[in-house]
């Protein structure tokens, strides 16, 4: 029974991760690890980034499968927002659609993720239920708790070294989230895929405004 219980997770990477994602002026900033870990909790550091964007129109970060997150990133095609069509009601019509069409012809089970859309944040469930928070800040996977209290303790400030400390607590207390950390940013400004050590030295800089 437990040899089947382990082959059911093989290849299904679970929601041992963290994804971290703020709105504000426009823009959507998001970032993530780069731990994979099995059903017997195996951990794998990899390469190809859980954080990416689509079509320059959605910022992605995903959780629960590395499956889902190349289905996501390759095969889903979203259509343009109808004229009359308020941002959120194209979510979770249009674009949910969209993800579940995708999912079924490709055969991939659902979980958890973070679209960033026309500078608001998104978090889609595995029962494709989408949600906006007030606050424009959030983090799913494993280590959100920890990220969370850190974005709450963090205030105001540079969004993408309160994304990397927001990291960084939740590698320290969770098992489940290891660095590299990858960095990704969409809306109005330029735009920017930083290290960390480029989101440490962007502190220093006198126009945090990018």
């Amino acid at each position: 029974m437990a040899k089947l219980t382990h082959r059911k997770n093989i290849g299904r990477k679970k929601d041992l991760t963290c994804i971290v994602g703020i709105a504000e002026s426009g823009r959507v900033f998001m970032g993530g690890d780069s731990a994979g870990v099995d059903g017997s909790d195996n951990m794998t550091i990899r390469k190809d980034s859980k954080v990416f964007i689509l079509d320059d129109r959605f910022i992605i970060g995903f959780t629960s499968s590395f499956r889902m997150g190349q289905v996501l990133q390759y095969k889903l095609k979203v259509p343009i927002q109808k004229e009359n069509q308020c941002d959120f009601e194209f979510m979770v019509t249009d674009f949910i659609d969209s993800v579940k069409e995708s999912f079924k012809e490709n055969g991939c089970e659902e979980g958890v993720f973070l679209v960033g859309y026309k500078g608001t944040l998104y978090t889609i469930y595995g029962d494709f239920q989408v949600e906006m928070t007030t606050d424009q800040v959030h983090a799913v996977g494993c280590g959100a708790t920890y990220a969370l209290g850190s974005l709450y303790a963090s205030g105001g400030g540079n969004p993408n070294l309160r994304i990397l400390t927001a990291l960084r607590a939740a590698e320290h207390y969770s098992s489940g989230v290891s660095s590299p950390f990858t960095f990704k940013h969409l809306g109005s400004g330029d735009d920017f895929d930083k290290s960390e050590e480029d989101a440490f030295a962007s502190t220093n800089a006198e126009d945090d405004d990018w």
